[in-house]
């Protein structure tokens, strides 16, 4: 049976669900933002682009987007939308970036980069998007600044919703010394109980420019949101813009 380290997991385990849960995330300000920075022309590449909810409006703006992905699944929902056969997308582990640049933008949405369970994994993906990008390209990835107070001797534990017939629990444990999270998101329905899990390894800001430094990137602006308001300490995540030294 597939584990957290297989680079599908989540995708396969979460692609049929995955559009109504995050139906709350507008992609508007994330593809006003990344259309932006196309105005040059070039291509576009979106890491782990799954059911194609910012590819295929950013699509729409008349950027060429292509796209990778390590779930079928995930791919298939993508396929099944208006436009969605249009976008080229390879199947692969979004580390490898197994791809022929040059590309104006590569980016990384919604804390994706953490899926990628170690720092090695994580830098591996820093060097290979340098490898693809153009002279001048934008690498923008958007996470979430880790909050390790919300965990209380490694755990956590929240009530995420609750109707008139289902509820959802989301139970989380922490490592510390590794900076993984492993969370079950467990809903009780009419029609039985659903486990989809999620696995993340966080890094710090700071440790992300390391990154960057060693692939030959260097950190352009760093942002509180895609409405681009300055990054500060108590910003609860940031959309960071790299570019080739």
């Amino acid at each position: 049976m597939a584990g957290f380290d297989d680079a599908a997991f989540y995708g396969d385990r979460w692609a049929a669900v995955y559009d109504q849960r995050f139906a709350g995330r507008d992609p508007v300000a994330a593809v006003d933002f990344l259309a932006g920075l196309m105005n040059g022309g070039g291509r576009a590449l979106e890491l782990a682009i799954g059911t194609g909810r910012v590819a295929l409006p950013l699509a729409a703006r008349d950027v060429m987007v292509h796209g990778i992905d390590a779930s079928q699944a995930m791919v298939d929902r993508l396929r099944a939308k208006p436009g969605g056969d249009a976008i080229r997308v390879t199947i692969g582990d979004m580390a490898e970036v197994g791809v022929t640049g040059p590309y104006r933008l590569v980016y990384l949405i919604f804390n994706t980069l953490f899926g990628l369970l170690s720092h090695d994994k994580q830098a591996q993906c820093f060097g290979n998007v340098a490898r693809v990008l153009e002279p001048g390209g934008f690498f923008v990835i958007e996470c979430f600044v880790p909050d390790t107070t919300r965990f209380h001797r490694g755990q956590a534990a929240a009530v995420q919703e609750v109707t008139e017939d289902s509820a959802v629990l989301e139970l989380s444990r922490h490592d510390a010394a590794a900076q993984r999270v492993t969370t079950q998101v467990i809903t009780f329905d009419q029609q039985g109980i659903h486990m989809r899990p999620v696995a993340i390894r966080y890094s710090w800001p700071a440790e992300l420019d390391l990154m960057a430094g060693q692939a030959g990137l260097k950190l352009r602006d760093r942002y509180d949101g895609w409405d681009r308001q300055p990054f500060n300490s108590a910003s609860p995540g940031h959309v960071s813009v790299c570019q080739p030294r």
